[in-house]
């Protein structure tokens, strides 16, 4: 979790009848100009973080690009193809996006640039685009909350090409997060030519940032390692005696090895020295630095006081610190000053095996708890109480494909417990525990291969059965008679009114890249699912209501593979738990 402080009043309604509570859904709203809206954190005092998703009008530089160019050619090419797949005609050419403005008047061209730009991420002759950004939430309109982006040279607005990772929120609102540095447009002449080539060069891969309450004041949180830009993330914050908390990770070094890749293949001479970095961290699979977790304390005006590295649950030797890198980071904190995240550590059975496990970072101690002899081989702690109890996620072969299975662990008694989930092959995931022992997360449901998702589910410690949500909430509309709306994807965050915040969809009129409808062939408008950002607010003496026969739904089955990336095939729904965790 991140932490929570303990409220007054604990709702009696949510004990052994917390999960015969029903529950209101509330929208929290969602950014103008933005299709989804996601919650990643929720303070007891009710400030309440998250990110959207799927910007409308992102804005295309076509001043740099040659549209007679293969590559661009021939991404063409297949639209065209796929159009008439569809039975549709394309509605622009490449000499309209080139000449006609295309791209802010036709959503098919706009669409298709985001597609192509999209689809070479790694070319960075290319415009960098992102589509992410941090948002805050209050009671009359959602606010975006920008971190290191900055005004474009080039074209109205933000440069939107920055990754926004809004991670965390304090008592008194401020918040933490991480991303990457704004893209630059560069002229550079490659060894051996000519003529100057435009290049997307940035400062840093990605950097920790402290934001004040008011957005006015930013703290990037530098790394002790910054040689080509180091890299740092800030994943929780608390709220202390003298000033605040922070927990996440920052390089610390470089491995002999990886410097060595750099000095070969990073001269500056074929590409940019910062595009090439980028790339050899991206394609090397433990990335360019070593990065430890680490603590730092900020007083209340958000200078920085001191910064502590919390070490990892192993110790390479010489031989493997010069070949490669190794990680641990931090991604919760409590009042207690009791730290969870996840560490590199030796596997059991061979000492030269890597894996990445669930940690706790306590009294100068990392502590690796998941036994690895029950064949359990990856996995990180998510989020702490105030009581030291964790919970998170590990990852074992289970009917031949690894699974993840949410956990708790007590660290005063040393007792890990992994309850039962819906079914025996369903991933699911802890994301929030508050004091009083409830756990929220989400896990997969289905009949089939494809019918696989993600749906979320509350756990009160103590007994072994989690209840799925969306079996708390109407089965249907005000009406009495249409379906209800929402279901209940992912539960993030729980406070101590046992209150749930997370992520819902539902299904709406589909809107194209420009915010405009769409309509199919026939001229019928098309509808879509899409994720909004949701409060569960316990009913006092609410009753579930029986939404389908009692042969209709049956969680034990055997299924076969479902990745958790893919939760109801919507974007970046769990896209939290791969960037911040």
């Amino acid at each position: 979790m991140k932490y929570k402080l303990l409220a007054a009043s604990i709702l009696a309604t949510l004990s052994t009848t917390a999960t015969s509570a029903t529950y209101q859904l509330s929208e929290l709203g969602t950014l103008e100009d933005a299709k989804y809206s996601y919650v990643t954190d929720v303070s007891e005092s009710g400030h309440i973080i998250g990110f959207a998703n799927g910007l409308y009008n992102l804005p295309i530089d076509i001043s740099y690009i040659d549209f007679t160019e293969n590559i661009i050619e021939n991404s063409y090419d297949n639209t065209e193809a796929a159009f008439e797949l569809s039975d549709k005609e394309i509605t622009f050419t490449l000499d309209d996006i080139e000449n006609n403005d295309a791209v802010l008047t036709n959503a098919d061209a706009h669409t298709f640039m985001v597609s192509f730009l999209s689809s070479i991420s790694t070319n960075f002759e290319y415009q960098k685009l992102s589509s992410l950004v941090g948002i805050k939430y209050n009671d009359t309109q959602v606010t975006e909350q920008p971190l290191f982006d900055v005004e474009s040279v080039d074209y109205d607005g933000l440069t939107r090409s920055t990754t926004n990772l809004f991670n965390a929120v304090s008592e008194d609102g401020v918040t933490v997060g991480w991303g990457s540095a704004p893209y630059d447009k560069v002229s550079f002449t490659p060894d051996g030519d000519d003529e100057a080539e435009t290049w997307f060069t940035h400062e840093f891969i990605e950097r920790g940032i402290v934001i004040s309450a008011d957005g006015m004041i930013k703290v990037p949180l530098e790394p002790e390692f910054n040689e080509y830009g180091g890299t740092s993330r800030a994943n929780d914050i608390v709220k202390t005696n003298s000033g605040y908390t922070v927990v996440g990770n920052m390089s610390t070094s470089i491995p002999d090895d990886r410097q060595d890749n750099i000095d070969d293949n990073c001269d500056n001479e074929d590409e940019p020295t910062s595009v090439c970095i980028n790339l050899l961290n991206s394609n090397i699979s433990r990335g360019l630095f070593n990065k430890r977790a680490v603590k730092w304390e900020l007083d209340e005006s958000l200078n920085i006081t001191s910064v502590e590295e919390l070490g990892m649950a192993l110790t390479p030797d010489e031989g493997e610190a010069e070949d490669d890198a190794f990680t641990s980071t931090a991604l919760a904190v409590n009042n207690n000053g009791t730290i969870v995240g996840s560490s590199n550590t030796r596997y059991y059975k061979n000492d030269d095996t890597i894996l990445t496990m669930p940690v706790y970072f306590k009294d100068g101690a990392v502590v690796d708890f998941i036994n690895q002899e029950d064949d359990w081989q990856a996995g990180k702690s998510i989020a702490i109480n105030d009581n030291d109890v964790i919970t998170g996620y590990a990852t074992k072969r289970i009917e031949g494909t690894l699974r993840n299975k949410f956990f708790y662990h007590d660290i005063e008694t040393g007792n890990t417990v992994f309850p039962t989930n819906y079914f025996s092959s369903s991933s699911s995931y802890g994301n929030d525990i508050n004091n009083q022992g409830y756990i929220v997360g989400e896990g997969e449901v289905g009949v089939s291969d494809n019918t696989r998702r993600k749906e979320a589910f509350i756990y009160k410690i103590g007994e072994d059965k989690i209840t799925n949500l969306n079996d708390l909430l109407p089965c249907f509309d005000t009406d009495g008679e249409t379906d209800y709306a929402y279901t209940m994807a992912e539960a993030t965050s729980i406070n101590e009114n046992n209150e749930i915040f997370g992520t819902a969809t539902k299904t709406v009129e589909k809107l194209d890249s420009l915010g405009g409808v769409v309509t199919d062939v026939n001229g019928e408008i098309e509808y879509e699912s899409i994720a909004v950002a949701v409060k569960l607010t316990p009913i006092a003496n609410g009753e579930v209501e029986d939404c389908a026969p009692p042969e209709a739904e049956v969680y034990e089955r055997n299924s076969a593979s479902f990745p958790w990336y893919t939760l109801l095939l919507l974007p970046l729904v769990g896209l939290r738990r791969i960037f911040r965790f």
